[in-house]
């Protein structure tokens, strides 16, 4: 059996770690971690890339910030803060995670997340799919005409759009409407029956914000602001996203 050896240079001390004990309430607890390995026994990503919770939070603190950055496992994790629930320090290791995403270069992040993000700020629509305004409005009235004439009892479904003083304001899964647009109707049925007062927007109406996940957190500020405004402007009581 091989085994790799790690140098600890003298003195050497954790970046990433540093940082998140700044931004967290009482540094996160960083340092009260008893090495139990409770945070790992519920971990759906413990053991992936030759790491887990407990190892990743014992690199971070010995300083070893360049392998944590040349490990995949930061982006395995799911941010799920089962470790947290499970620690007895509540020690904030996704908040850790979270930094070291930060802290990767963008054109090493995975494709699919940092594109997402990257689309998701190019439009008003903040669709992940790249979906513009026209789009949207052309398949929601496309979807509500089929269903209307083929499926009796919902002769007079709606799919409202930019309805102004609406008390729910509606988001949708940018996907639905670009890959599987029927997956958007039983929730229009649902909000039928039961007479909610609702509305779609032509503007901020993608539910998804795929920059909190490569923790770009001015972008994930940016879409969050849109989709604010669009809710105000249209003067909605209440903002459901689905997502």
């Amino acid at each position: 059996m091989s085994s790799q050896v790690i140098e600890l240079k003298k003195g050497k001390t954790s970046t990433f770690k540093q940082k998140v004990m700044e931004l967290l309430p009482d540094g996160g607890n960083l340092n009260l971690c008893l090495t139990c390995g409770l945070c790992s026994s519920g971990c759906p990503a413990s053991g992936l890339e030759g790491m887990d919770p407990r190892k990743f939070l014992r690199m971070a603190s010995l300083g070893l910030d360049d392998e944590l950055l040349s490990s995949d496992w930061a982006w395995w994790c799911t941010m799920c803060q089962r470790c947290i629930h499970a620690c007895p320090m509540k020690i904030d290791i996704p908040g850790l995670v979270a930094n070291v995403r930060k802290n990767w270069p963008k054109d090493k992040q995975p494709k699919g997340i940092r594109g997402s993000c990257d689309q998701a700020l190019k439009s008003d629509t903040c669709s992940a799919m790249g979906a513009n305004e026209e789009d949207w409005k052309f398949v929601v009235e496309d979807v509500l005409e089929e269903v209307r004439e083929d499926q009796p009892g919902f002769e007079n479904l709606q799919a409202p759009m930019d309805k102004k003083e609406a008390h729910f304001f509606l988001n949708q899964n940018s996907r639905e409407p670009v890959t599987e647009p029927d997956e958007m109707v039983p929730l229009w049925k649902i909000l039928h029956l039961v007479g909610a007062d609702w509305t779609y927007g032509s503007k901020g109406w993608a539910a998804e914000n795929y920059c909190l996940f490569c923790q770009d957190f001015d972008g994930w500020k940016d879409i969050v602001k849109v989709k604010a405004k669009a809710v105000d402007d249209l003067g909605c009581k209440v903002w459901l996203n689905t997502e």
